[in-house]
């Protein structure tokens, strides 16, 4: 028989070495406060900021993430559509990207008695694919349509709990998705730009919603990359390799949910914000 609600939480993009430490620290006093079924993470700046390795999956995998979504810069380092082969790791990367695979923007997972339906979209406005290419496949698919498709498919319907992690550059994107979702989804949970929004919600009809999750990721920098590196790129107007700091306070960004299996809705939503030091 299926539990009265379902729990889980959602880390924002997780950026680089210290942030994987910091989830590592956090964990376990979540776990105890929070006692989650399901955890899920945006895991495409795992690898130093920029992309995924099978080792750094594999720690996430070690830590209990059940779920792992990601965004454009998945595919920076080792193959994402490899890696998203691979069951341990129950990674998707945008349904609406061209360079996903088809059937690989969503993945329907049963944990226990649970069935959680997730999606990966992406933004429209605002987003480059791959700056090295000028071509009309430069270009994410429409993620209103997008998701449309998903939602007309059996696994929606077998789905307890459907999350929605929409990768997107602008608020108003985001919020014009939420509305468009609001009753046909669990929760809508932007993420990408690093930087957290006040407004969890509740929408009308049931959908749980937040614009940006929020990055875990250094704190004392801008969008957990080396700060003086991006005052550079500012002030001389030149591109500087970008890179994370290997210790100090580190911000986590996340979001907790309760959710009814029975009618898929949010009954609570809660933004999670904290620091923690990592030596």
């Amino acid at each position: 028989m299926v539990e009265k609600i379902i729990k889980l939480i959602f880390f924002g993009d997780i950026s680089g070495k210290i942030a994987r430490q910091a989830v590592a620290k956090i964990i376990p006093s979540w776990q105890k406060k929070y006692q989650p079924d399901v955890w899920l993470a945006n895991v495409e700046n795992l690898a130093h900021g920029k992309g995924i390795t099978k080792k750094t999956l594999e720690e996430m995998s070690e830590l209990g993430i059940n779920i792992m979504t990601s965004g454009n810069h998945v595919w920076k380092k080792e193959d994402a559509n490899f890696l998203a082969t691979l069951p341990q790791f129950n990674l998707i990367t945008p349904d609406n990207d061209p360079r996903t695979p088809f059937g690989q923007g969503y993945k329907l997972i049963t944990l226990g008695e649970y069935k959680i339906l997730a999606i990966n979209l992406l933004a429209q406005a605002g987003m480059t694919l791959n700056p090295d290419l000028d071509v009309p496949e430069n270009q994410a698919t429409s993620p209103f349509e997008a998701v449309d498709k998903i939602l007309k498919l059996p696994e929606a319907v077998e789905a307890n709990a459907i999350i929605v992690d929409f990768h997107g550059e602008l608020t108003s994107e985001t919020r014009a998705l939420g509305w468009h979702l609001d009753g046909r989804v669990s929760a809508v949970l932007g993420t990408h730009t690093h930087v957290p929004t006040a407004d969890a919600q509740i929408m009308p009809n049931g959908t749980g919603y937040i614009t940006d999750i929020g990055m875990v990721g250094a704190y004392e920098t801008v969008l957990g990359i080396k700060k003086d590196i991006i005052l550079k790129r500012f002030l001389e107007q030149a591109k500087f390799t970008f890179e994370t700091p290997d210790q100090g306070l580190v911000e986590i960004g996340a979001v907790y949910l309760e959710i009814d299996p029975i009618t898929k809705k949010t009954i609570k939503i809660k933004h999670l914000r904290k620091m923690v030091e990592i030596n």
